[in-house]
């Protein structure tokens, strides 16, 4: 039986595979579905909503944690290359501290912030660290030597060096929580249905039109579509005023 379209719904290893076969002449489109929210050509992914709120959710549970016990607690979430999930949730969860992989670590800037905090009554701390942050001397901390069918370490790790790091500098009783896979499942979020049923019908009507080789994507409020080779050339990172929005409340 002939194929006569194929639609590939994934971030950006899966669609930059799309975008070779394309290139090959297989009549092929994409979806953008990942919680990294890291692919170019779109102001969100579906998946990185329900992402986001789960680890919002962990960050509102360790709170009653760390205030009852006087702890620094470290929350290790996903993020490779790009920060968006520390990000969003740090700011609605109401983290102390994020850091992410588009800003090098200053571990000592970090102690003395907590330092600091606790001098004015705070006697406890949120952070919020992405799995591919790096410190300033760009080491970065895997989970083992393999690497993944697309080549990549397996991150994992930083959270538990941030911690030591923060208890032997500050003397503060520090505690370290790995998400790992819990992000990625759950009950889907009410944005990230609607928005992947608005991309499934976008991408239906491209089959119709024939256009292949491109990316349904979203840009405001309207459901556009995109070269795939735009949405795969280079990696979504944080904006950083977003970021600076966020240095604002946890200072």
């Amino acid at each position: 039986m002939a194929i006569d379209a194929i639609v590939a719904i994934g971030g950006e290893d899966t669609l930059g595979v799309a975008q070779k076969l394309y290139q090959e002449g297989l009549n092929i489109l994409g979806v953008p579905k990942t919680i990294d929210n890291d692919l170019s050509a779109t102001d969100f992914t579906f998946g990185f909503d329900t992402a986001v709120n789960i680890v919002m959710e962990c960050i509102d549970r360790l709170h009653t944690t760390a205030e009852s016990h006087n702890r620094i607690m470290v929350v290790e979430v996903m993020g490779r290359h790009a920060g968006w999930i520390a990000t969003y949730a740090g700011i609605a969860g109401g983290a102390d501290y994020i850091l992410i992989p588009e800003i090098p670590i200053d571990i000592e800037e970090v102690c003395l912030s907590i330092q600091q905090r606790h001098k004015m009554g705070k006697k406890f701390s949120i952070i919020v660290v992405a799995e591919g942050a790096v410190f300033k001397d760009k080491d970065i901390y895997v989970q083992d030597k393999g690497l993944d069918e697309f080549g990549h370490v397996r991150l994992g790790g930083i959270g538990n060096v941030i911690s030591k790091i923060i208890e032997e500098k500050t003397g503060f009783e520090t505690r370290v929580t790995v998400l790992g896979h819990i992000q990625r499942g759950g009950t889907p979020t009410a944005f990230d249905r609607v928005l992947g049923t608005r991309f499934g019908v976008k991408a239906f009507e491209l089959i119709k039109e024939k256009k292949f080789g491109r990316m349904v994507a979203l840009k405001g409020i309207e459901i556009i579509d995109v070269p795939l080779k735009d949405a795969t050339e280079k990696l979504k990172t944080v904006d950083l005023k977003l970021y600076e929005i966020a240095k604002i409340f946890f200072g």
